[in-house]
């Protein structure tokens, strides 16, 4: 009997040695699941934190994109298209004279196709002194015959004029890097340009204060230049407002 007693203590101890070691086995696999639950909870924080700021970069991103489109998509142009061709740009300057058909004839009469209004105020000049010589050698053949009455006078005002356009021609002259019209020789080229105007009007006004028959064979000789010099005072004056218009600012 004790023999099966000690062995049945035997075998409890062992039976709780098991268990207390299958216990300790529980253990072990709870703490490492626990573990493996905490990394698992961490690892999905750190996704889901990923995820979020991918998806905010990826908004920002869309918005910034479809700002950018709408804001260039949807902005009316402010500026004005430049007149793609010469004829264009002849009319839209030739506009701006008293005269616009006989400045488009005289602008367009050159071998330039000017885009700009500089190109055509100097052009014009260039026209207005082509016109007035003309007009000045038919004068000089006139005050030395016998019906030259007041013509010589009137052949100094129109060589007058010519030396004003042709100072104004000599300002517009193109320097390395474009012509620069500052306000002063805008200033200069409107008072020279004006100054020819006067200069063929007194040349009119003293042939009919002297009675000269040839009066109204000059008015009609001078017609043209008289035009041309006219046209080109109103480009120059408003020379300004034109190169804006041409989104070509002076200097």
């Amino acid at each position: 009997m004790d023999t099966v007693k000690v062995l049945k203590g035997y075998g409890k101890v062992e039976e709780e040695k098991h268990n207390h070691h299958h216990h300790h086995h529980h253990n072990l696999e709870d703490q490492q699941q626990r573990n493996q639950h905490h990394h698992r909870k961490a690892s999905t924080a750190i996704i889901s934190i990923l995820a979020i700021l991918f998806f905010t970069l990826a908004l920002a991103f869309t918005l910034a994109t479809l700002l950018h489109h709408t804001t260039t998509t949807t902005k009316p142009p402010h500026k004005q298209q430049q007149p793609l061709n010469s004829a264009d740009s002849i009319r839209t300057v030739c506009n701006v004279t008293r005269f616009p058909d006989s400045c488009i004839a005289a602008v367009s009469s050159s071998n330039d196709h000017p885009t700009d209004p500089q190109s055509i105020l100097t052009l014009s000049l260039r026209a207005s002194v082509d016109e007035l010589a003309s007009v000045a050698s038919s004068l000089g053949v006139k005050a030395s015959s016998s019906n030259g009455q007041g013509v010589a006078d009137c052949k100094d005002q129109v060589d007058d004029a010519l030396s004003r356009l042709n100072d104004s021609l000599s300002a517009m002259a193109v320097v390395p890097g474009g012509v620069t019209l500052t306000d002063a020789k805008i200033s200069d080229i409107q008072t020279w340009v004006s100054a020819a105007v006067t200069d063929q009007q007194t040349c009119l006004d003293g042939l009919e204060e002297v009675g000269s028959v040839v009066v109204e064979e000059v008015k009609n000789m001078m017609k043209k230049s008289s035009e041309y010099v006219s046209n080109s005072l109103a480009i120059v004056a408003n020379i300004r407002t034109l190169s804006q218009q041409f989104h070509m600012p002076l200097h």
